[in-house]
């Protein structure tokens, strides 16, 4: 990984471009977390689960909603890959923290690794409530360089 020495504003402007270069996927529906105690891996889930996280209690899975659950805890998921050799470092922090400054809303982020796609990806997810707004931002810092 690769991390840059530089000014707020230079990241502001290299992470915007690594925004832009970045391949975007915005997911249909609602995803919300569910819970299995650690004893019971959900393996009946991975076919549909985009995460699984555990402690020393439970297995924790990002998977779609379903009707039992209530719609402050649901979330509209998009994902990016980022080019292979591109400095991403420091994306996560940035673009939360401008979502969290501009629109008001915390976000979810569920990092991956896909070496045959360029490495690191990311699945954000955004309160559904506020998910029009946080993807309409995400598609403007896109265009606007």
């Amino acid at each position: 990984m690769h991390v840059s020495q530089e000014t707020p504003e230079q990241t502001t402007i290299r992470l915007r471009q690594v925004m832009a270069q970045a391949r975007l996927e915005i997911f249909d529906g609602a995803y919300a977390f569910y819970e299995t105690p650690i004893a019971q891996f959900p393996s009946h889930r991975v076919a549909d689960a985009l995460a699984f996280v555990r402690d020393e209690e439970v297995w924790s899975f990002l998977a779609p909603a379903d009707a039992t659950v209530a719609a402050a805890d649901k979330f509209v998921l998009f994902s990016f890959h980022f080019p292979p050799a591109l400095d991403n470092s420091g994306f996560v922090g940035w673009l939360a923290s401008h979502l969290k400054a501009t629109i008001g809303t915390g976000i979810l982020v569920v990092c991956g690794q896909n070496s045959g796609q360029g490495g690191i990806f990311d699945y954000w997810g955004a309160p559904e409530a506020a998910a029009q707004k946080v993807i309409a931002e995400v598609q403007r810092l896109r265009r606007a360089l």
